[in-house]
Order: structure tokens, then sequence, then C-alpha cells
């Protein structure tokens, strides 16, 4: 078990390594910050001024090993729009994006899990095309779509939540509703796909010929076997929620990760976004090595390979 989380965790630093660099090249390749930031009436020596005071007049390897070097320390580099540490800036931030995706994800699988067994354990009745219907409907709408749906219903029709802003716990509820309400749906599809599958199997049959009861043959033989793959799923989730959070976040002017890589994209701050890809990528590595770990738990023949 320890070499086998010992190669895992050496390939996700690798991946980790190359996606920092790849980044890091791209983003410097991709454009002028000087001329983002600055106004267009900003001459040659405006423009000479900024890149020399932020090393940007440099190589891109030279800036690369300067960034590796400071990045080991902590030192993430300086906003350009506000003068600021990077890391103050994301690190005000995290907390309202992690408040929001947490919730959903949590959300998103007390709905979604329960719906999917459901289903399942009813296929082909109405409860299951009803859920099925509601699956299909909840996944097909786009994320932005369906926040600004809620905008329109919750705060212009009936005016009980507020459209935008962060000050208070309604403030939050429509972009969780958000985030939850697309995943759960995905969750229950899968969740209805696997376990139908795990129902065909022979030894579920033979439960049933033994005379066990139909909610205890779910619950203790077959969910155990339908783990696996919806650990997969569940790790694919928790990685959207935090990339899609880009996608939500300015919907509502919620002040969280997502929203605050817009801004800075917007405005070619490119320290802070450079800081937000790797936090991301490092997120996400993350959740793919949790997912490698606990397939080995759930599933010890996994560790052979």
């Amino acid at each position: 078990m320890t070499s086998f989380v010992l190669a895992r965790f050496i390939r996700a630093v690798v991946v980790l390594i190359f996606t920092v660099t790849l980044v890091f090249v791209v983003l410097r390749l991709s454009g002028d910050p000087a001329q983002q930031m600055l106004s267009d009436n900003a001459g040659p020596d405006a423009l000479a001024a900024f890149n020399a005071k932020w090393g940007l007049d440099r190589s891109i390897a030279e800036q690369y090993l300067i960034y590796v070097a400071n990045a080991l320390r902590g030192d993430f580099g300086i906003s350009f729009a506000d003068g600021r540490d990077v890391f103050t800036v994301v690190s005000e931030r995290l907390p309202k994006t992690l408040l929001v995706t947490v919730s959903a994800l949590l959300l998103s699988i007390l709905i979604g899990v329960p719906a999917g067994i459901l289903a399942a354990v009813r296929r082909e009745s109405a409860v299951d095309k009803g859920v099925m219907a509601a699956a299909v409907l909840g996944y097909s709408i786009p994320n932005f779509l369906l926040g600004l749906v809620f905008i329109f219903v919750f705060a212009v029709w009936i005016r009980i939540l507020p459209s935008s802003g962060s000050t208070t716990w309604k403030h939050a509820v429509l972009p969780i509703a958000t985030f939850a309400l697309f995943n759960a749906a995905a969750i229950a599809r899968f969740m209805r796909s696997t376990l139908i599958d795990v129902l065909g199997q022979p030894y579920i049959a033979a439960a049933r010929a033994d005379g066990i009861p139909g909610w205890e043959i779910v619950l203790r033989h077959a969910l155990p076997n339908a783990a696996i793959p919806m650990v997969t799923t569940l790790g694919f989730t928790a990685s959207g929620l935090l990339g899609g959070s880009a996608l939500i976040e300015p919907v509502f002017s919620w002040p969280g990760l997502g929203s605050g890589f817009v801004s800075a994209t917007n405005t070619g701050d490119l320290p802070v976004v450079q800081a937000m890809i790797v936090l991301f990528t490092a997120f996400m590595v993350a959740i793919n090595l949790t997912v490698d770990v606990l397939y080995a738990v759930l599933n010890p023949k996994i560790r052979k390979h």
C-alpha cells in the first residue's frame, strides 16, 4: 500500500510541476501585461518601465527560475493591480469559494445518491422516469444559465433571496443551489446506471434466491460494489466545482476565487492569474490522488497495478 501511494504521489508532483511550467510559459507568450495594465495612451517609456519594475524584461527562462525559487519560499509575487502580496489576495477569496463549493458538493451528494438509488431500485417505473427526466433537465442546462434562472425567480420575481453579494447567509443560497443541482443531476444519473449494472450480477440473483430482502441486498451487497465507480464521479464533481467557480461566481458577484480569476484575467494581473491557476491545478491533482488512494482501499487488487 505504501509503495502504491508513493508512486501516485510522485506522479501527482510531476503533473503539478509540468502544469506550472506550461502555465508560466503560455501566460508570458499570450500577450504583454504592460499593455493590459496601462492605459492605451501609455508610451514606450512607460511600458518599458513597467516591464523593468516587474522583471518582465528578462528572458522567460530567467523569469521562470526566479518564480520557482520564490514559490518554494511561499512567495508567489505581487499583484500588478493593487501592489499586495498574491498570497494575501488569494487567501482572502479562498474561504468564500470553499464555503460555496464544499456546501454544494455535500448537498449534491445528499440529493444525487438517494435519487439515483431510488431510480435504480424502481427501474422503469414512474419514479424512475421522473427522477431521470429531472436529472437530464438539470444536467442539460448550463450552470451560468441555471444561475440566471434562479436570480430571475427568487430575486426578481418572488424576491425572497438577494441576487448578488456575500454579506449574509442568504447570499450564499443561490450560488450553492446552482452548483448543487447541476452536479446532483450528474451524480443521480451515474448512480442509477452503476447500481443497475451491479443489481444485474449473478451474486445478486443468488442473494434474491436465498430470500434476502430487497433493500438489504441493495444496502449490503449492491452499494459497496457500486462505490468504486462512484468515487470517480465524485472526484470529477469535486474538481469541476472549483473550476466551475469562474463561471458561476461572477453571475452572483460572489467574491471568491472564480470571480477573482476572471477579474485578474481581464486586467492582465499576471501574478494573480498564475497563482490561481496553480491553486486550481493543485486542488485537482490532490483530488485525483485521493481518488486513487480510495480505489486502493476499496479494491485491494488495484494496488498491484
